[in-house]
Protein backbone atom coordinates (compact mmCIF):
# COMPACT_ATOMS: atom_id res chain seq x y z
CA UNK A 1 0.00 0.00 0.00
CA UNK A 2 0.89 3.70 -0.55
CA UNK A 3 0.55 6.25 2.05
CA UNK A 4 -1.78 8.88 1.25
CA UNK A 5 -1.05 12.62 2.51
CA UNK A 6 -4.41 14.73 2.90
CA UNK A 7 -5.34 18.50 3.01
CA UNK A 8 -7.12 19.16 6.36
CA UNK A 9 -10.58 19.39 5.30
CA UNK A 10 -10.61 15.81 3.94
CA UNK A 11 -8.17 14.24 6.83
CA UNK A 12 -10.95 15.44 8.92
CA UNK A 13 -13.57 14.17 6.85
CA UNK A 14 -12.09 10.27 7.45
CA UNK A 15 -11.41 11.16 10.93
CA UNK A 16 -14.85 10.75 11.40
CA UNK A 17 -15.00 6.87 10.63
CA UNK A 18 -11.69 5.94 11.21
CA UNK A 19 -8.92 5.19 13.82
CA UNK A 20 -6.74 8.43 14.39
CA UNK A 21 -3.44 8.48 15.84
CA UNK A 22 -1.31 11.46 17.38
CA UNK A 23 2.18 10.73 17.80
CA UNK A 24 3.94 13.68 19.16
CA UNK A 25 4.68 12.96 22.92
CA UNK A 26 2.56 12.79 25.71
CA UNK A 27 2.92 16.32 26.42
CA UNK A 28 1.87 17.76 23.59
CA UNK A 29 -1.18 15.31 23.63
CA UNK A 30 -1.96 16.11 27.18
CA UNK A 31 -2.41 19.61 26.17
CA UNK A 32 -4.81 19.28 23.64
CA UNK A 33 -5.80 17.31 20.73
CA UNK A 34 -8.38 16.46 17.70
CA UNK A 35 -11.05 15.68 19.40
CA UNK A 36 -11.43 11.69 19.52
CA UNK A 37 -7.88 11.45 18.44
CA UNK A 38 -6.04 8.36 20.00
CA UNK A 39 -2.10 9.15 21.61
CA UNK A 40 0.45 6.68 19.82
CA UNK A 41 3.81 8.83 20.71
CA UNK A 42 6.68 8.32 18.89
CA UNK A 43 8.94 9.73 21.27
CA UNK A 44 8.63 10.43 25.03
CA UNK A 45 8.96 13.83 26.45
CA UNK A 46 12.22 13.57 27.50
CA UNK A 47 13.23 11.98 24.07
CA UNK A 48 11.75 14.67 22.08
CA UNK A 49 13.71 16.99 24.25
CA UNK A 50 16.78 15.71 23.32
CA UNK A 51 16.04 14.63 19.63
CA UNK A 52 14.98 18.62 19.30
CA UNK A 53 18.20 19.77 21.20
CA UNK A 54 20.15 17.61 18.61
CA UNK A 55 18.59 19.33 15.72
CA UNK A 56 18.77 22.99 17.04
CA UNK A 57 22.74 22.55 18.61
CA UNK A 58 24.18 19.71 16.59
CA UNK A 59 22.52 18.60 13.00
CA UNK A 60 19.80 17.14 11.41
CA UNK A 61 21.42 14.10 10.69
CA UNK A 62 22.81 13.60 14.36
CA UNK A 63 18.85 14.36 15.73
CA UNK A 64 17.64 11.50 12.89
CA UNK A 65 20.10 8.95 14.83
CA UNK A 66 18.72 9.66 18.29
CA UNK A 67 15.33 9.22 16.42
CA UNK A 68 16.05 6.01 15.02
CA UNK A 69 17.87 4.72 18.24
CA UNK A 70 14.20 5.44 19.86
CA UNK A 71 12.32 4.40 17.04
CA UNK A 72 13.88 1.01 16.21
CA UNK A 73 13.19 -0.43 19.99
CA UNK A 74 9.56 0.71 19.88
CA UNK A 75 8.23 -0.54 16.26
CA UNK A 76 7.03 -3.61 17.51
CA UNK A 77 5.43 -2.29 20.41
CA UNK A 78 3.50 0.59 18.11
CA UNK A 79 2.04 -1.90 15.69
CA UNK A 80 1.31 -4.33 18.38
CA UNK A 81 -0.69 -1.38 20.06
CA UNK A 82 -2.24 0.08 16.76
CA UNK A 83 -3.36 -3.64 16.20
CA UNK A 84 -5.21 -3.74 19.37
CA UNK A 85 -6.67 -0.35 19.37
CA UNK A 86 -7.97 -1.62 16.07
CA UNK A 87 -9.53 -4.73 16.82
CA UNK A 88 -11.24 -3.20 19.96
CA UNK A 89 -12.46 -0.48 17.85
CA UNK A 90 -13.20 -2.12 14.77
CA UNK A 91 -14.35 -5.89 15.98
CA UNK A 92 -15.89 -6.85 12.85
CA UNK A 93 -12.73 -6.41 10.42
CA UNK A 94 -10.03 -7.10 12.43
CA UNK A 95 -8.64 -9.98 10.62
CA UNK A 96 -8.54 -7.64 7.50
CA UNK A 97 -5.36 -5.66 6.41
CA UNK A 98 -7.29 -2.80 4.55
CA UNK A 99 -7.46 -1.17 7.98
CA UNK A 100 -7.63 2.81 7.64
CA UNK A 101 -5.32 4.38 9.82
CA UNK A 102 -4.83 8.25 10.04
CA UNK A 103 -1.32 9.82 11.53
CA UNK A 104 -0.41 13.20 12.33
CA UNK A 105 1.72 14.75 14.72
CA UNK A 106 3.00 18.47 15.21
CA UNK A 107 3.54 20.14 11.76
CA UNK A 108 3.09 17.19 9.29
CA UNK A 109 6.47 15.57 9.30
CA UNK A 110 9.35 13.35 10.14
CA UNK A 111 7.35 11.85 13.26
CA UNK A 112 3.99 10.76 11.49
CA UNK A 113 6.40 9.90 8.57
CA UNK A 114 8.18 7.94 10.30
CA UNK A 115 5.14 6.01 12.21
CA UNK A 116 2.85 5.77 8.85
CA UNK A 117 5.61 4.02 6.96
CA UNK A 118 6.17 1.32 9.78
CA UNK A 119 1.98 1.01 9.60
CA UNK A 120 2.06 1.29 5.88
CA UNK A 121 4.65 -1.35 6.08
CA UNK A 122 3.01 -3.66 8.26
CA UNK A 123 -0.12 -3.54 5.87
CA UNK A 124 -2.01 -0.41 7.46
CA UNK A 125 -3.94 2.00 4.88
CA UNK A 126 -1.94 4.73 6.15
CA UNK A 127 -3.03 8.91 5.66
CA UNK A 128 -0.81 11.23 6.90
CA UNK A 129 -2.25 15.57 7.29
CA UNK A 130 -0.10 18.13 5.61
CA UNK A 131 0.75 20.35 8.20
CA UNK A 132 0.09 18.27 11.11
CA UNK A 133 -2.07 19.63 14.09
CA UNK A 134 -0.55 22.81 13.78
CA UNK A 135 -2.85 23.26 10.40
CA UNK A 136 -5.73 21.80 12.48
CA UNK A 137 -5.07 24.63 14.74
CA UNK A 138 -5.31 27.16 12.36
CA UNK A 139 -8.74 25.62 11.25
CA UNK A 140 -10.04 25.91 14.74
CA UNK A 141 -9.40 29.37 15.28
CA UNK A 142 -11.20 30.12 11.99
CA UNK A 143 -13.96 29.03 12.90
CA UNK A 144 -14.50 31.92 15.80
CA UNK A 145 -14.52 34.44 13.45
CA UNK A 146 -17.56 33.51 11.50
CA UNK A 147 -21.08 35.30 11.98
CA UNK A 148 -22.87 32.23 12.70
CA UNK A 149 -26.82 32.57 13.22
CA UNK A 150 -27.04 32.30 16.84
CA UNK A 151 -29.01 32.69 19.26
CA UNK A 152 -28.76 33.34 23.16
CA UNK A 153 -30.97 31.70 26.02
CA UNK A 154 -30.54 33.87 28.98
CA UNK A 155 -31.91 33.92 32.59
CA UNK A 156 -31.23 34.45 36.00
CA UNK A 157 -29.42 31.47 37.65
CA UNK A 158 -31.54 28.53 38.71
CA UNK A 159 -34.04 28.69 35.80
CA UNK A 160 -32.96 25.76 34.66
CA UNK A 161 -31.15 27.51 31.45
CA UNK A 162 -29.06 24.39 30.30
CA UNK A 163 -32.10 21.57 30.96
CA UNK A 164 -33.93 23.84 28.37
CA UNK A 165 -30.87 23.85 25.84
CA UNK A 166 -30.81 20.00 25.43
CA UNK A 167 -34.67 19.78 25.36
CA UNK A 168 -34.37 22.30 22.40
CA UNK A 169 -31.77 19.21 21.36
CA UNK A 170 -33.84 16.72 21.51
CA UNK A 171 -36.35 18.61 19.82
CA UNK A 172 -34.17 18.92 16.53
CA UNK A 173 -32.69 22.29 17.48
CA UNK A 174 -29.06 22.49 17.22
CA UNK A 175 -27.22 23.57 20.16
CA UNK A 176 -23.87 23.91 21.86
CA UNK A 177 -23.56 23.55 24.97
CA UNK A 178 -20.75 25.86 26.67
CA UNK A 179 -20.42 24.60 29.89
CA UNK A 180 -20.86 21.16 28.94
CA UNK A 181 -17.85 21.57 26.38
CA UNK A 182 -16.20 23.28 29.49
CA UNK A 183 -16.94 20.95 32.16
CA UNK A 184 -18.06 23.31 34.83
CA UNK A 185 -21.68 24.96 35.43
CA UNK A 186 -20.91 28.50 35.93
CA UNK A 187 -20.11 31.17 38.74
CA UNK A 188 -17.81 30.12 41.95
CA UNK A 189 -20.30 26.57 42.70
CA UNK A 190 -20.12 25.41 38.69
CA UNK A 191 -17.20 22.94 39.33
CA UNK A 192 -18.75 21.21 42.00
CA UNK A 193 -19.45 17.63 40.68
CA UNK A 194 -17.90 17.62 37.46
CA UNK A 195 -14.94 16.54 36.32
CA UNK A 196 -11.82 18.82 35.88
CA UNK A 197 -11.83 21.16 33.26
CA UNK A 198 -9.69 20.90 29.61
CA UNK A 199 -7.09 23.09 28.73
CA UNK A 200 -7.86 26.29 26.99
CA UNK A 201 -6.66 24.84 23.98
CA UNK A 202 -8.75 21.66 23.83
CA UNK A 203 -11.84 23.38 24.97
CA UNK A 204 -11.16 25.75 21.62
CA UNK A 205 -11.00 22.91 19.87
CA UNK A 206 -13.95 21.14 21.06
CA UNK A 207 -15.48 24.11 19.95
CA UNK A 208 -14.73 24.53 16.78
CA UNK A 209 -15.40 21.02 16.32
CA UNK A 210 -19.45 21.76 17.75
CA UNK A 211 -19.25 24.93 15.27
CA UNK A 212 -17.97 23.06 12.33
CA UNK A 213 -20.85 20.73 12.55
CA UNK A 214 -22.96 23.68 11.16
CA UNK A 215 -24.33 22.44 7.65
CA UNK A 216 -25.66 25.78 6.26
CA UNK A 217 -25.24 29.64 7.40
CA UNK A 218 -28.72 29.94 8.17
CA UNK A 219 -29.17 27.02 10.80
CA UNK A 220 -29.98 28.48 14.04
CA UNK A 221 -27.40 27.05 16.80
CA UNK A 222 -29.03 28.00 20.67
CA UNK A 223 -25.81 28.93 22.74
CA UNK A 224 -26.37 29.67 26.77
CA UNK A 225 -25.88 32.93 27.63
CA UNK A 226 -22.47 33.16 29.53
CA UNK A 227 -20.07 35.43 30.91
CA UNK A 228 -16.49 35.34 29.01
CA UNK A 229 -14.95 33.51 31.49
CA UNK A 230 -15.84 29.85 32.49
CA UNK A 231 -13.97 28.25 35.64
CA UNK A 232 -10.81 28.90 34.45
CA UNK A 233 -11.46 29.11 30.67
CA UNK A 234 -12.04 32.09 28.44
CA UNK A 235 -14.30 31.82 25.08
CA UNK A 236 -12.59 33.14 22.87
CA UNK A 237 -12.57 36.58 22.21
CA UNK A 238 -13.18 36.79 18.76
CA UNK A 239 -16.09 34.41 19.05
CA UNK A 240 -17.45 35.97 22.47
CA UNK A 241 -17.32 39.41 20.46
CA UNK A 242 -19.90 37.90 18.12
CA UNK A 243 -22.28 36.49 20.96
CA UNK A 244 -22.47 40.04 22.90
CA UNK A 245 -23.97 40.77 19.26
CA UNK A 246 -26.63 38.19 18.89
CA UNK A 247 -30.25 38.35 20.24
CA UNK A 248 -31.39 37.51 23.95
CA UNK A 249 -34.40 35.58 25.02
CA UNK A 250 -34.71 36.36 28.34
CA UNK A 251 -36.31 33.70 30.51
CA UNK A 252 -38.38 35.34 33.10
CA UNK A 253 -38.44 32.13 36.17
CA UNK A 254 -40.36 33.61 39.60
CA UNK A 255 -37.04 34.03 42.42
CA UNK A 256 -38.69 31.42 44.91
CA UNK A 257 -39.10 29.07 42.19
CA UNK A 258 -35.57 29.12 40.77
CA UNK A 259 -34.65 28.80 44.61
CA UNK A 260 -35.82 25.50 45.28
CA UNK A 261 -34.01 24.77 41.91
CA UNK A 262 -30.74 25.94 43.12
CA UNK A 263 -30.94 24.05 46.73
CA UNK A 264 -31.98 20.82 44.97
CA UNK A 265 -28.85 21.16 42.71
CA UNK A 266 -26.45 22.47 44.96
CA UNK A 267 -27.61 21.53 48.64
CA UNK A 268 -26.48 18.23 48.15
CA UNK A 269 -22.79 19.19 48.46
CA UNK A 270 -20.49 19.37 51.67
CA UNK A 271 -20.73 22.00 53.94
CA UNK A 272 -16.95 22.30 53.22
CA UNK A 273 -17.41 22.75 49.72
CA UNK A 274 -20.28 25.09 49.92
CA UNK A 275 -18.31 27.54 52.37
CA UNK A 276 -15.35 27.19 50.23
CA UNK A 277 -17.30 28.32 47.15
CA UNK A 278 -19.00 31.07 49.19
CA UNK A 279 -15.13 32.15 49.99
CA UNK A 280 -14.28 32.75 46.45
CA UNK A 281 -16.76 35.66 45.96
CA UNK A 282 -15.95 37.33 49.21
CA UNK A 283 -15.01 40.35 48.13
CA UNK A 284 -17.89 40.90 45.53
CA UNK A 285 -20.23 39.51 47.98
CA UNK A 286 -19.43 41.12 50.63
CA UNK A 287 -18.69 40.57 54.76
CA UNK A 288 -22.03 40.72 55.90
CA UNK A 289 -23.61 38.42 53.04
CA UNK A 290 -20.70 36.09 53.50
CA UNK A 291 -20.55 35.68 56.76
CA UNK A 292 -24.32 34.88 56.94
CA UNK A 293 -24.56 32.74 54.05
CA UNK A 294 -21.61 30.23 56.17
CA UNK A 295 -23.77 30.73 59.43
CA UNK A 296 -27.15 29.92 57.72
CA UNK A 297 -24.73 26.68 56.55
CA UNK A 298 -24.01 25.81 59.48
CA UNK A 299 -26.98 26.15 61.19
CA UNK A 300 -28.35 23.60 58.20
CA UNK A 301 -30.18 26.27 56.45
CA UNK A 302 -29.71 26.07 53.27
CA UNK A 303 -32.32 27.42 51.53
CA UNK A 304 -31.31 30.82 53.50
CA UNK A 305 -27.59 30.32 52.83
CA UNK A 306 -29.07 30.33 48.59
CA UNK A 307 -31.22 32.79 49.38
CA UNK A 308 -28.49 35.32 49.88
CA UNK A 309 -26.55 34.03 47.29
CA UNK A 310 -29.46 33.87 44.78
CA UNK A 311 -30.08 37.70 45.39
CA UNK A 312 -26.08 38.21 44.52
CA UNK A 313 -25.98 36.64 41.21
CA UNK A 314 -29.17 38.33 40.07
CA UNK A 315 -27.77 41.37 40.38
CA UNK A 316 -24.48 40.52 39.13
CA UNK A 317 -26.43 39.01 35.87
CA UNK A 318 -28.45 41.38 35.29
CA UNK A 319 -25.71 44.00 35.04
CA UNK A 320 -23.37 41.81 32.90
CA UNK A 321 -26.87 41.03 30.38
CA UNK A 322 -28.09 44.88 30.26
CA UNK A 323 -24.32 45.65 28.95
CA UNK A 324 -24.49 44.03 26.05
CA UNK A 325 -22.89 45.70 22.65
CA UNK A 326 -26.86 46.35 21.54
CA UNK A 327 -28.02 47.17 25.36
CA UNK A 328 -31.17 46.22 25.43
CA UNK A 329 -32.65 46.20 22.11
CA UNK A 330 -32.03 42.79 21.24
CA UNK A 331 -33.29 41.17 24.40
CA UNK A 332 -37.09 39.40 24.19
CA UNK A 333 -38.04 38.65 27.99
CA UNK A 334 -39.91 35.18 27.70
CA UNK A 335 -42.09 34.77 31.20
CA UNK A 336 -42.36 31.46 32.55
CA UNK A 337 -44.28 30.24 35.74
CA UNK A 338 -42.17 27.23 36.51
CA UNK A 339 -38.60 25.05 35.53
CA UNK A 340 -40.40 23.08 33.09
CA UNK A 341 -37.90 22.59 29.64
CA UNK A 342 -40.88 21.35 27.79
CA UNK A 343 -42.91 24.22 27.97
CA UNK A 344 -40.30 26.17 27.97
CA UNK A 345 -38.75 25.14 25.26
CA UNK A 346 -41.87 25.21 23.17
CA UNK A 347 -42.08 29.25 24.15
CA UNK A 348 -38.77 29.79 23.61
CA UNK A 349 -38.95 28.54 19.91
CA UNK A 350 -42.46 30.35 19.03
CA UNK A 351 -40.37 33.42 20.58
CA UNK A 352 -37.77 33.06 18.21
CA UNK A 353 -39.66 31.75 15.22
CA UNK A 354 -42.20 34.98 15.53
CA UNK A 355 -39.13 37.65 16.11
CA UNK A 356 -38.17 36.29 12.81
CA UNK A 357 -41.18 36.71 11.04
CA UNK A 358 -41.26 40.30 11.82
Amino acid sequence: MSITRLNLQDFLQLAATNLVLDVRSPGEYAQAHIPNAISLPLFSDEERKIVGTAYKQESRQKAIKHGLKYFGSSMVGMVETVEAIFNLQKPKIAEEFSKVVLVHCWRGGMRSAAVAWLLDLYGFKVYTLIGGYKAYRHWVLKHFENNYNIKIIGGYTGSGKTPLLHQLQKNGEKIIDLEGLANHKGSAFGGLGVDPQPTQEMFENLLATALSKVENENEIIWIENESQRIGNLNIPAAFFNILRNKPLLFLNIPFEERLQHIVNDYGKFSNELLINAILRIKKRLGGLDTKNAINFLLEDNVEGCFRILLNYYDRGYWKSTSSRTNGEQLITTVDAATINEKENAKKIIEHARGNEQH
